[in-house]
């Protein structure tokens, strides 16, 4: 019993001090090895007292060129004035003086119905006027002479007037059968002949004005501040590919679309050569402001960052030939051809990093610009045109 009781006293002593070198030797480890943790800190570029290694990035210089501020939209061709002409009362048409697709001019006769019933009616009326005219004069002379009373007068006056009225009344009727272009125009395709019977509101021809066309379009409420009577605009159409037309704008409607947020305008183009239609697709291009020399950068200097976009900019630093970037918060504006433009944050000529910004860790972090190969000038140049 006794000797079960020294091995167990052995064994706990034993135990104890096991743990206690082993505490000890873990406690001095880090002291006993500073030059393997300096070693590793070296190799590892983190120690105190390294200098971080460039990294490489592209770079862009900030230049000027022409910005267009414009806003592109899609509308319809109509013409200047159109009108369907219409009888206003029945007939049958026994004379036309047009024919299809031919220019007519204000107030020729276009359209004739029978008119011998309303002829006649006129010519009765015009008698009856001349026989009301000759009792009136010959009463006033009576009058005059005391042959007759004044209330013969005053009804022989009524009756000139009611006979007066009769004739106006016929003269009326007779000119409804007699339909005439109520401007200068060109007209349509007709969809009647001599001796068909028409009713009145039935369809003859379209006249339409077309020396200058229409061109109504839609821009989105933003842009509603800017858009002017009297600015111009660019139409392209695609009936006729290549050309471009100049159009002017005429009228703004005051009044904002609630299902589209959008705003209704109608700009005027010169059509001398009638090569535009009604009806025609348009592209329209309004054009706001030319900004000359705007300040602009590739668009993929720009690093987006909610409403606060920025750049990074590359300057000299503080050792010889070396070069650190800089994060600059810019003011965007109008975009066009991959640029952008800088309204606030850079000056012209100032070098802004385009490729290469995630591998930035912070600012003032040394690069190295990697130079790409240019571009021949005769490309260059056409790509500069086609932005222009």
């Amino acid at each position: 019993m006794a000797i079960r009781a020294t091995y167990f006293i052995v064994a706990v002593l034993g135990l104890a001090g096991a743990g206690t070198a082993a505490w000890w030797l873990q406690r001095a480890a880090p002291s006993a090895m500073p030059g393997v943790a300096a070693s590793k800190g070296s190799q590892n570029g983190t120690g105190k007292g390294t200098v971080p290694q460039p990294v490489n990035v592209e770079v862009a210089r900030v230049r000027t060129m022409a910005m267009r501020d414009e806003a592109q939209a899609v509308g319809s061709l109509r013409s200047r004035r159109s009108v369907v002409l219409r009888p206003e009362v029945s007939g049958r048409v026994t004379q036309l003086h047009f024919s299809d697709g031919a220019r007519v001019r204000k107030g020729q006769v276009l359209v004739q119905f029978d008119d011998q019933l309303p002829r006649a009616q006129v010519q009765q009326a015009q008698a009856e006027l001349s026989i009301a005219r000759a009792n009136h004069q010959r009463n006033r002379d009576l009058v005059a002479q005391g042959f007759v009373s004044q209330r013969s007068l005053d009804e022989s006056a009524a009756n000139l007037q009611v006979a007066q009225a009769k004739l106006a009344l016929a003269e009326a009727t007779a000119a409804r059968l007699k339909l005439v272009a109520p401007f200068d125009g060109m007209a349509g395709l007709r969809n009647v002949h001599v001796g068909d019977y028409l009713k009145d509101g039935a369809d003859i021809v379209n006249i339409e004005d077309i020396d200058s066309v229409f061109v109504d379009f839609r821009l989105p409420e933003r842009y509603q501040g800017q858009i002017r009577v009297g600015q111009m605009a660019q139409v392209e159409l695609d009936a006729l590919p290549g050309e471009t037309f100049q159009a002017q704008v005429r009228a703004i409607d005051p009044q904002i679309d609630a299902n589209g947020r959008s705003v209704s305008v109608r700009a005027s183009i010169d059509n001398h050569r009638l090569q535009l239609r009604p009806g025609m697709f348009a592209r329209v291009t309004a054009r706001f402001d030319t900004r000359a020399d705007a300040l602009v950068v590739p668009e993929e200097a720009i690093v987006p960052q909610g409403s606060s976009p920025y750049v990074f900019t590359v300057v000299p630093g503080e050792a010889t030939g070396s070069l650190v970037v800089h994060r600059v918060p810019v003011r965007l504006g109008l975009r066009q051809g991959g640029v952008v433009e800088i309204q606030e944050g850079l000056a012209l000529n100032d070098r802004v990093v385009t490729a290469g910004q995630q591998r930035v860790q912070r600012d003032g972090a040394p690069v190295r610009v990697v130079e790409l190969p240019q571009a021949p000038a005769s490309a260059a140049s056409a790509v500069q045109r086609a932005q222009d």
